[in-house]
């Protein structure tokens, strides 16, 4: 490959929570071009690359994303603009230079993100191949299908608080084909809808990744009733789906504590219910159980629960090569939640993931609470050959944009779980 930029350009758009981001373009001299719109997280880790946002509390509350454009169609164009390029790699190692920042907080990782990515779109039709395959191609790896987290009921940051814990998943874990795993999740979905509506008398009200938000008074009920959405779906709890938690426990921690549905707990107190919630339930991944900085408390974690459910990084990791490191050098973690924002270009997220997969940790590739419809993630969770990919419910358009791809890749591309 050896692409010379013309130009790259962007505009502001809207994500799924109705706030800005942004959508970057990069056109190559040949004419090949790429789009892509950049997601944004609710629940953000400390260690998260920076977004650029304007500030202006006159507009979009101050989270406008015009200085990032600006500095794409500015700065960033500029600079290369007539500049030949032979690797994705090189292309987000001379933007990270371009920024010099620690935390890409002068370009912004919004507008980095989504020059990175759409140059990698550029390269994929300069190439004449489907995304997943060009993205297959730069990590050295055989593409295959991921399996879904899927969303089911939400609580935390996407919810409005509610619950404690941020979100409950489902696994349909026997389903061979990703047609099929949509089928049971919609099963368990629809009888989950109708559960709520009985018992609470509730409408359909979802949160910011589509899962459904009963008002109910603890996660622990949350949890009952999920496992009462498989059942009466005409699923077995354990055998034919499990359950996944997003406690994002950062979001209830203060002064040394965790404030969690009316309790108060310490470390030792918070790790004991996590433990009886996996005894109780079939839950097998735990992510962000803990504080995001608390990793004696997250090695304790793993050691309690290790091979009785995955120990899933997220705001601990923030997809940072240097965390990641600490955290197998620690044990802290044995499984990555690898989101491409946080770190700001494919290459670093790309680091990451090669990381964690020497470690032998499972790779969850994940969406944001702020989505697009742009369906590049899915590509990159086939093209890396992740273990899962964790992308929300399967009711909101920027959510089963993703789905629909993976359908797709299946059906029409032989791709496989």
């Amino acid at each position: 490959m050896m692409a010379e930029i013309q130009s790259v350009s962007a505009i502001e758009i809207l994500d799924s929570r109705g706030r800005p981001t942004i959508l970057a373009e990069c056109r190559l001299s040949d004419g090949a071009l790429g789009r892509a719109s950049v997601p944004s997280g609710a629940s953000t880790g400390r260690a998260e690359a920076l977004e650029l946002r304007d500030g202006d509390p006159m507009r979009h509350a101050g989270l406008g994303c015009l200085k990032a454009v600006g500095q794409v169609n500015a700065a960033i164009n500029t600079a290369l603009s007539g500049r030949v390029f032979s690797r994705q790699s090189d292309l987000d190692q001379y933007l990270i230079n371009l920024d010099g920042s620690p935390n890409k907080s002068r370009l912004g990782a919004n507008a980095i993100l989504g020059v990175s990515l759409a140059f990698c779109r550029a390269g994929a039709q300069q190439a004449r191949l489907p995304l997943y395959r060009h993205l297959a191609q730069i990590a050295g790896e055989t593409p295959r299908l991921p399996r879904p987290m899927i969303n089911l009921f939400s609580g935390g940051a996407h919810a409005g608080g509610q619950t404690a814990i941020q979100d409950i998943q489902i696994v349909a874990l026997k389903a061979r084909s990703m047609k099929r795993i949509l089928e049971v999740t919609t099963d368990v979905f629809r009888a989950a809808a109708a559960l709520i509506s009985r018992r609470y008398e509730m409408r359909l009200l979802t949160a910011d990744e589509g899962g459904l938000a009963p008002a109910v008074e603890s996660s622990e009920r949350l949890l009952q009733l999920a496992l009462e959405a498989i059942e009466s779906a005409g699923y077995r709890p354990g055998e034919d789906v499990a359950l996944t938690l997003d406690v994002a426990a950062s979001q209830f921690y203060a002064d040394g504590l965790y404030h969690i549905d009316g309790a108060t707990l310490n470390r030792d107190e918070m790790i004991d219910r996590l433990e009886r919630w996996r005894s109780a339930f079939p839950i097998i991944s735990i992510e962000d159980g803990l504080q995001e900085e608390d990793w004696a408390g997250w090695q304790q974690l793993r050691r309690r629960l290790q091979g009785r459910a995955m120990i899933l990084g997220d705001d601990l990791l923030c997809t940072n090569p240097d965390r990641i490191k600490r955290a197998i050098a620690e044990a802290a973690a044995d499984s990555l939640l690898l989101k491409v924002n946080q770190v700001g270009t494919l290459t670093e997220a790309l680091a990451a993931y090669r990381l964690a997969k020497r470690a032998g940790w499972q790779i969850v590739v994940s969406a944001r609470s702020g989505e697009t419809e742009d369906d590049w993630l899915a590509d990159l969770a086939v093209g890396w050959a992740g273990d899962y990919i964790k992308v929300g419910s399967i009711t909101q358009s920027e959510r089963l944009a993703k789905y629909n791809r993976l359908l797709y890749l299946e059906a029409v591309e032989g791709i496989r779980l």
